[in-house]
């Protein structure tokens, strides 16, 4: 069956996480958690689903830019997109004028993300596998051919990410079944958000050590004196052998960063995450250079633009963390370039999750990257964050601090049809109630 599709629609879908401080980090003060909610309609009945991630205000600006690419996907099959993915990618994402509003980044690469996880959350339901699995199951040759190499073949080129996806063969079952039995490794976020009190840091970090968390990142960067007693508070109920890692979310310059950072040292962070400027790639280079000695490593990624700016912290050494994003880049297609780069390079990939149905697209990903890619847990976790996910068809599982492989088929990114319309925004219950306030 061809699957054609015949129609894509968008919805503006929020959630006022902002009432009660979840999401809150440095610069982020009152994040309402949201989505460009994508679905492909088909002839054959069969539906997509995808979307991208937002905080709220300016998702409907995201919408202007899907329904302004929706003429390049509507009247085209799952087939033919598929049979020549690097080509429709390349379609999205260099349309001769739409691509002067990028290229591929900002508001237009988040409508791509967002377009063409609904393409691959069609392909896996066409297949019926979860999205993880169609990946592992998938000729390493046809699994290239989706990748758009230009402008990283001097760090990396077709032949050479065939030949990585070749040599992780070799004991690829085992590795399935493993993640099968036990799942693949987590690390939480919800525990200390920086609105919350220090009551509720405590209580919740309880909670999750009795849940057998033992993996825990602090958001940091609003004020010293703060961060040192939050983080002192913190390491004290993880203990000195659980892993503590500190996020700022681009608050501070370089030498702000380096500063404020070995103040924090004494607390044994794995990493300092987005410490500058999420463009800077030379400032990431100089605060890891000036952190090594401490132990500290950088991890970033969640807003980094596109596979080229990913080659160019690579190169440069700039971080000891890869943080890919499955909305921030151009949707699968992208990521399987960012996974490759991060191996040849041997730095570690630890996704960012979190938000509106990043834990649910991500886990495929990070299990893909296991299975077929890295073939290593060392210093590798995946983000997990409590919020939402009873919004979702097939949400996340997490069974002992560790993601169950979804079983169900797709990309885990539909959502309830109830929870759409009540969340859509302005017009939903929950937004109509809002504005009465």
């Amino acid at each position: 069956m061809l699957h054609k599709i015949l129609k894509l629609t968008v919805k503006d879908v929020r959630f006022p996480t902002s009432l009660e401080q979840h999401g809150s980090d440095a610069m982020h003060t009152d994040p309402d958690y949201s989505a460009a909610y994508v679905v492909l309609d088909t002839d054959s009945g069969a539906k997509g689903f995808g979307l991208t991630f937002t905080l709220g205000k300016g998702t409907e600006i995201v919408l202007c830019a899907v329904k302004a690419l929706a003429g390049l996907v509507i009247g085209k099959s799952l087939e033919e997109i598929v049979s020549d993915f690097r080509g429709f990618y390349r379609l999205l994402t260099s349309d001769g004028q739409m691509r002067w509003l990028g290229p591929e980044k900002g508001v237009v690469h988040l409508a791509t993300a967002a377009i063409l996880n609904a393409v691959w959350d069609l392909w896996a339901r066409a297949e019926g596998k979860p999205l993880w699995k169609l990946l592992v199951d998938m000729d390493p040759k046809r699994l290239v051919s989706c990748i758009d190499f230009r402008y990283i073949t001097d760090v990396l080129t077709e032949e050479e990410a065939l030949d990585i996806l070749m040599k992780a063969q070799q004991g690829k079952q085992q590795r399935e079944d493993q993640m099968l039995r036990e799942g693949y490794p987590a690390y939480t976020t919800s525990c200390a958000w920086l609105g919350y009190s220090d009551q509720q840091l405590k209580q919740l970090c309880a909670d999750a050590l009795k849940s057998g968390w033992t993996k825990f990142k602090v958001k940091v960067g609003a004020d010293l004196e703060d961060d040192l007693r939050r983080c002192r508070l913190i390491r004290q109920m993880i203990g000195p052998t659980n892993t503590l890692m500190i996020d700022a979310n681009q608050k501070w310059d370089v030498g702000e960063a380096i500063s404020w950072v070995s103040s924090l040292a004494e607390f044994k962070p794995l990493w300092i995450e987005e410490p500058t400027s999420p463009d800077d790639i030379l400032g990431h280079a100089t605060i890891s250079k000036a952190l090594a000695p401490l132990g500290i490593g950088v991890a970033t990624g969640e807003q980094c633009h596109n596979r080229v700016m990913f080659k160019q912290f690579l190169q440069a050494e700039a971080l000891q963390f890869v943080q890919i994003d499955g909305c921030r880049l151009g949707s699968v297609n992208e990521n399987l370039a960012v996974l490759l780069m991060a191996h040849k390079f041997q730095v570690p990939v630890c996704p960012h999750a979190g938000g509106v149905g990043l834990c649910e697209l991500v886990q495929h990903l990070i299990l893909f990257d296991y299975i077929c890619v890295s073939a290593s847990l060392t210093n590798r976790m995946c983000e997990y964050v409590d919020h939402l996910h009873e919004h979702f068809t097939s949400p996340v599982v997490i069974c002992g601090a560790c993601y169950t492989p979804p079983k169900d088929p797709g990309y885990s990114c539909e959502m309830l049809e109830s929870s759409v319309q009540r969340h859509e925004y302005p017009g939903g219950d929950v937004w109509k109630l809002h504005a009465t306030k």
